[in-house]
């Protein structure tokens, strides 16, 4: 990368580092059960409400709880259940439309975290119905507050549930982009570990690897605070602790909760702190093949991690001793190879393929452009790199 953008990026991201305490950053309020949200709703003076969902989560009556208790309690449902996995432009507007139909004022997302990202769009469009998404791509460009937002995930990795993001894929072109600014950070979110009983094992090997891989770029990345640092460590340590549990046993309700907290934690992390270039790569093959952003994050993760080499060691090497994966005096070398080696010993046992099986190589200069566009100047990435530089990240992964 050429000086003068090295310069442009570090600055932009040295600025946003010390904003971060002057930016309005909030915390959702956990609340306890189903009822606690009946209550809060009608404090807030609400009565009609969208929730998003998706046809699968219906089927399976995951939403029949939350369905009559809020009818009981007065409340008028109405259930858009289109959302796809990596939610679309016509996702957003169907929910809009929907929304206003029905004279709507208050969104509960009930799924994952392509189903809160759609609903915070669709927040965002009511907020702003004179804008398009593709206007709001990028920072800041909300600025109004959307309907009350309440949260309850369904898997234990995105964190949306925390954070200022809301990823979505144009239907049209199939390009992959964030909507980020403070409104979209919901006012209200549940973590039931019920809900993600029923997960089968690779979703719930993938969305863990996806709250891992959060904590991991927050923690390496420059724009790493006291908190985050802590918010970081934790959900790595939770991730660690407790994702082969969920996977070996998936009605293990104990480590089933703890997996929702630290997705949560990782989100608190990384909406701070942000992500970095296994995120881009990852978004850009979200959009162009489909493919499942956990999955892709996980496949991707150790080689990033190579690739950055000796400028984490000395972060990686922090890890694995808060860990107790190595010894303080280990070497920062070694310390970065055992934290690599156990990601990778933990895709292994969750059958977690080793590349991206859709990826084909006439596309990686294209992919590449669009994850360099993505992540300079706003990852405060630990090394920057050009589209050129992440073209071998694409290779290593590419299984042609």
């Amino acid at each position: 990368m050429n000086i003068f953008k090295k310069i442009y990026c570090r600055t932009y991201q040295f600025i946003l580092k010390i904003a971060i305490p002057f930016l309005p950053y909030h915390e959702p309020k956990l609340l306890d059960d189903y009822e606690a949200l009946s209550q809060t709703l009608k404090q807030n003076d609400i009565k009609r409400i969208l929730v998003v969902a998706d046809k699968t989560l219906i089927s399976l009556g995951l939403l029949d709880n939350l369905k009559n208790t809020l009818e009981s309690g007065g409340f008028d449902i109405y259930i858009y259940d289109k959302t796809v996995a990596n939610p679309t432009t016509d996702n957003v507007e169907e929910g809009v439309v929907f929304y206003n139909e029905n004279h709507c004022q208050a969104i509960i997302a009930f799924g994952g975290g392509s189903i809160m990202d759609c609903a915070k769009a669709i927040g965002a469009r009511i907020a702003r119905p004179k804008k398009s998404l593709n206007q709001m791509q990028g920072i800041l460009k909300v600025r109004k507050k959307i309907p009350l937002l309440t949260c309850i995930p369904t898997t234990a990795g995105t964190g949306s549930e925390t954070t200022i993001a809301s990823v979505i894929t144009d239907s049209k072109t199939r390009h992959k982009y964030a909507i980020n600014d403070f409104p979209l950070i919901p006012s209200f979110a549940i973590l039931d570990a019920k809900l993600t009983v029923g997960l089968p094992p690779h979703i719930t090997a993938t969305t863990g690897m996806d709250a891992l891989t959060h904590a991991i770029e927050a923690y390496i990345g420059n724009s790493l605070t006291k908190s985050t640092k802590k918010y970081a460590l934790e959900a790595i340590s939770l991730v660690f602790d407790n994702l082969f549990k969920v996977y070996e046993n998936g009605r293990d309700l104990t480590a089933r909760q703890k997996m929702l907290k630290a997705s949560y934690l990782a989100g608190l992390a990384f909406t701070k702190s942000y992500v970095g270039y296994v995120h881009a790569i990852a978004h850009s093959l979200g959009g162009k093949y489909n493919v499942a952003h956990g999955e892709a994050n996980a496949i991707l993760l150790p080689f990033v991690l190579k690739k950055y080499g000796k400028k984490i060691h000395k972060k990686l090497k922090q890890i694995c001793v808060y860990l107790g994966l190595c010894a303080p005096d280990t070497p920062k070398e070694e310390a970065s190879e055992i934290f690599i080696r156990h990601i990778e010993k933990l895709n292994d046992l969750m059958s977690i393929p080793k590349y991206i099986e859709k990826l084909k190589k006439e596309d990686i200069e294209e992919l590449a452009k669009t994850a360099e566009k993505e992540a300079n100047p706003l990852y405060p990435v630990p090394v920057l790199y050009t589209a050129k530089d992440l073209q071998t990240i694409y290779l290593q992964v590419c299984k042609d």
